[in-house]
């Protein structure tokens, strides 16, 4: 079976006229209809397209449910499982992130809705850090990573995600771990799920 795209709009049959099904709609359509994709408007290029329109209902919604209904601030509120969440401390938790970098990309975030790092107080920082030594200890043990990448990201302008509330990436990092998917295919390819990974990561952190 072909992959090329011209030779599927060409249909394979130009000589017996039979019917090729039409994979949107499930129904018949002739040699006669069919059309040379290279005849439609757009200027070919070396890409594919994965085609995602679920994701539709996120873009369409925009920046203001996030605002309203931070995913960090909720997060505490549900079960460990739900929640994602690998440890919960007096003043911040950790939990890892819904779309990791890596498998075992982890969130220190505090408790309260603060937005930068300056507004946490002391006993936020020294739990902050804490936690996020106590995270790089045991992503070492369970994945035998070779480092890591810190950080926080300081308001939307800076690349935060949820820049209302402050959290710090720990992100493990592997000598093998880059490879052609992000650069080319703006993907990353992820071994394990995180329901498995959030399990192995809390197990250990008990231990």
């Amino acid at each position: 079976m072909t992959s090329d795209p011209d030779a599927v709009a060409a249909g394979s049959s130009q000589e017996s006229g039979a019917s090729t099904p039409a994979a949107a709609s499930g129904s018949i359509t002739t040699d006669a209809e069919l059309v040379d994709a290279m005849t439609l408007p757009g200027v070919p290029d070396e890409f594919q397209r994965l085609w995602t329109p679920h994701r539709m209902a996120y873009i369409s919604a925009g920046r203001e449910p996030m605002e309203k209904n931070c995913p960090f601030c909720a997060a505490p509120d549900k079960s460990d499982e739900d929640g994602l969440i690998v440890a919960r401390g007096k003043t911040a938790y950790v939990l890892l992130n819904l779309f990791p970098y890596n498998s075992g990309h982890l969130l220190v975030c505090p408790y309260r809705h603060i937005a930068t790092y300056d507004q946490a107080t002391e006993e936020e920082v020294a739990e902050i850090g804490a936690l996020t030594q106590r995270g790089m200890r045991v992503l070492r043990a369970v994945s035998r990573c070779d480092g890591f990448n810190l950080g926080m990201n300081q308001g939307a302008i800076a690349g935060a995600g949820v820049d209302a509330h402050l959290h710090q990436h720990i992100v493990p990092r592997w000598a093998s771990d880059a490879n052609f998917f992000p650069i080319i295919a703006k993907t990353k390819a992820l071994p394990q799920l995180l329901g498995d990974v959030r399990r192995a990561v809390a197990d250990a952190w008990n231990d």
